[in-house]
């Protein structure tokens, strides 16, 4: 009985064992391999190494400095500067995590959701257009049509009509915008006399945009290059003499404040000699 109890009270008395920090798990793995390499040794005997040779080693990796790993998600939402909805798209795991997967605007790549995004993608260019949904870079264009407005000049032959053709061959030469013939819309077929027009350009066979259109008289493209360089010339003669008038009143402003300066000094001297009083000479005591 004593002896148990001995045991027992030896138990609680003796120091907890505190875990020393060699033991700790590493938090990163480091690989380095001898700059030097070992020659081989006999059977049995151990290798000879260099005291100063072959303590020198190469770093190969290190997993601590290493580029971080990023996150795959698929987008449910248009996001700006990432994609559009149902595009695959890597991030930073923090913003991942912490803004697209926690405010909905994405989902984690499972076998479910990327069968359901192909699905939808599917239905997107297949299926009925009341099942479709715009893609990021047809809202993009729907946005750019809103607010633009396309200018053709006419040419030098008496034979010029504005057709579809010609309309397409303006789009894709001034905006970069390729629009089949189908796509477009041209309800004053054929245009031959100057004026304003329009056209209705749509976009994925979804979305509809009205786009302002004006038939302007042929100009001379080097005509026009001389008009520029002409109004150049005139705006830089204009800044040039701006910055000159500038430049004479503030050599003129600067002239009459030395010059007001210089009349403050001499009327505080005059004021001075008025106001001392008159020597008294000898005589005059």
């Amino acid at each position: 009985m004593w002896s148990s109890g001995r045991r027992v009270l030896q138990d609680l008395l003796r120091p907890t064992a505190v875990r020393s920090f060699s033991l700790s798990p590493v938090q990163c793995t480091v690989v380095v391999e001898r700059w030097w390499q070992v020659p081989l040794s006999k059977e049995g005997s151990p290798p000879r190494l260099n005291p100063r040779r072959h303590r020198i080693y190469k770093l190969v990796e290190d997993s601590k400095h290493s580029p971080t790993e990023k996150m795959e998600v698929i987008l449910t939402q248009t996001v700006p500067k990432l994609g559009g909805r149902g595009d695959t798209v890597l991030v930073k795991k923090s913003v991942g995590r912490n803004k697209l997967l926690a405010q909905g605007l994405a989902v984690y790549p499972s076998p479910e959701n990327k069968q359901m995004f192909a699905e939808e993608q599917r239905l997107l260019h297949e299926g009925r257009p009341e099942e479709r949904v715009q893609t990021r870079t047809g809202q993009m264009t729907v946005e750019f049509l809103k607010t633009a407005e396309l200018k053709i000049n006419k040419t030098l032959s008496d034979e010029f009509q504005l057709t579809k053709e010609v309309v397409c061959r303006q789009l894709e030469k001034q905006w970069g915008l390729i629009v089949p013939l189908h796509a477009l819309n041209l309800p004053f077929v054929p245009i031959k006399e100057l004026g304003d027009y329009w056209c209705e350009v749509t976009v994925n066979g979804l979305d509809t945009v009205r786009v302002p259109m004006s038939l302007l008289p042929y100009e001379d493209p080097s005509a026009n290059y001389q008009k520029q360089l002409k109004a150049r010339r005139k705006q830089q003669e204009a800044a040039h003499l701006l910055a000159a008038k500038e430049e004479e009143d503030s050599v003129f402003k600067s002239v009459c404040d030395a010059e007001e300066v210089k009349a403050g000094r001499d009327s505080v001297s005059e004021k001075t000699q008025t106001a001392a009083p008159p020597s008294e000479t000898p005589d005059e005591k």
